[in-house]
């Protein structure tokens, strides 16, 4: 293209001006085909077809801004509503084409002429309310409190994941209370999250814990909603920009220097904010702003040191979630987290790099390809012979717990500041004592 194509002249060549994938062009013209991204794409290894990897799925959104594929192409929805969000294919990448925000603009633009299937616009729905996504989460916990779940869990079908799923989140290591000391380093307020504090609020606490065992002043930051990550992903765009607006100004009136994060699917829509906000001239520079004080709590505790607790002896295997290592780019933190905590043996994983087959909602919404995505990774598990999986989002836990628990496999999953948690509780009663 020449360098003196005018907009309007882009325009007149676009089948679909004026919408988020037309916007998005300059995105799709980066990819040069060169097929890096194929080994890194789980639906293209699971599927083993070209219109399920990103490559091919960028020639669709080009088709469609072209004119050469229509928006009502039920073929393009399958393949484009196939694809994870996984990002994988962004760290492979040597052109950095912004694949993540392609996926959601072509999903966007598609949910104007179509809406989304029944059961992804319900669980959107309930995760836009407050009231719905209590009485949602509260249903869960008293269910969980039943341990029926671990029994229903056993039973094939998605009925049986989903209670598998939910039997996962229980803890899988002990928790307690221990005395802690204010700290002098900054001041950190901690994102609730939505399943966090809904069906993981232990890890939560954990996670309030360990960062002020480093020394973080720990702040209240009232008024806190959904990040928007699932709305995002989905093509929902408006209804994430709202959610992210409101959370922008609770974090702000906290006044804290960084917002903490144990969710990296959170994390990392968080810490696009100012994308997501840039063309809202009210809202734009307040959300580069709180993007830039976001952090993963990983890195938190790296940067701080973290500190030595006492022993566990136990062996852990470390899976990295998607949206921290390819989306955030945050690699090193957690095993540096684990790592630090005496006697605990990290053992590789093969393929800790690749998806589980979450990706928020897509297990409920796409569970053939889900499932097998998750395939391979609990047979790398089980190799490992390790008695934990650690990793750092609810998604990822839900997930591989539950395939876990339906292959009869002893592992558990635990997030990584459960495991420093309970070393610094140890380390605590030993001090007593």
């Amino acid at each position: 293209m020449s360098d003196a194509t005018t907009t309007r002249d882009l325009d007149s060549m676009c089948a679909i001006p004026g919408t988020p994938l037309a916007d998005a062009r300059a995105g799709i013209d980066a990819c040069v085909h060169c097929g890096f991204c194929l080994q890194s794409c789980p639906t293209y290894l699971a599927l083993e077809d070209e219109n399920d990897s990103p490559r091919g799925r960028i020639v669709l959104m080009r088709g469609l801004v072209e004119g050469s594929l229509g928006l009502d192409d039920s073929d393009v929805r399958t393949h484009l509503d196939r694809c994870l969000g996984c990002r994988a294919c962004e760290t492979a990448c040597p052109s950095g084409v912004p694949y993540g925000h392609l996926l959601e603009a072509a999903r966007a633009t598609l949910l104007e002429r179509r809406p989304l299937a029944l059961v992804a616009r319900l669980i959107l729905g309930v995760f836009a309310n407050r009231v719905l996504l209590a009485l949602a989460m509260s249903a869960g916990r008293m269910m969980r409190a039943t341990r029926l779940p671990r029994v229903l869990g056993r039973l094939p079908g998605r009925a049986g994941f989903s209670m598998a799923m939910l039997a996962s989140t229980e803890p899988a290591v002990g928790e307690r209370d221990y005395p802690i000391a204010q700290g002098g380093r900054e001041r950190v307020a901690i994102l609730e999250g939505c399943v966090m504090q809904g069906l993981y609020a232990h890890v939560n606490r954990a996670t309030d814990r360990t960062l002020r065992m480093n020394g973080y002043r720990v702040e209240p930051a009232a008024g806190q909603r959904c990040c928007g990550a699932l709305h995002a992903h989905a093509g929902e765009a408006d209804t994430a920009r709202r959610l992210a607006r409101e959370n922008i100004a609770a974090f702000e009136q906290s006044g804290v220097d960084f917002i903490a994060v144990n969710a990296a699917g959170c994390g990392a829509m968080m810490k696009e904010y100012g994308q997501l906000l840039a063309g809202d001239p009210q809202w734009a520079e307040r959300a580069r702003v709180m993007s830039a004080r976001v952090r993963d709590v990983s890195e938190l505790l790296a940067v701080a040191g973290p500190a030595e607790g006492a022993p566990i002896s136990q062996r852990v295997t470390y899976d990295a979630p998607c949206h921290l290592l390819h989306a955030q780019r945050v690699a090193l933190p957690p095993m540096q987290l684990l790592r630090a905590i005496p006697g605990l043996d990290p053992v590789p994983l093969v393929d800790s790099d690749q998806c589980c087959g979450s990706a928020g909602i897509y297990n409920l919404v796409e569970p053939g390809t889900s499932d097998a995505v998750l395939a391979p990774k609990l047979r790398h598990i089980s190799d490992t012979s390790a008695d934990l999986v650690a990793t750092g989002n609810p998604g990822c836990l839900m997930q591989i717990g539950a395939g876990m628990r339906q292959a009869g496999m002893k592992q558990r999953g635990v997030h990584p500041v459960e495991l420093l948690d309970l070393s610094y509780a140890l380390k605590s009663d030993a001090v007593v004592q």
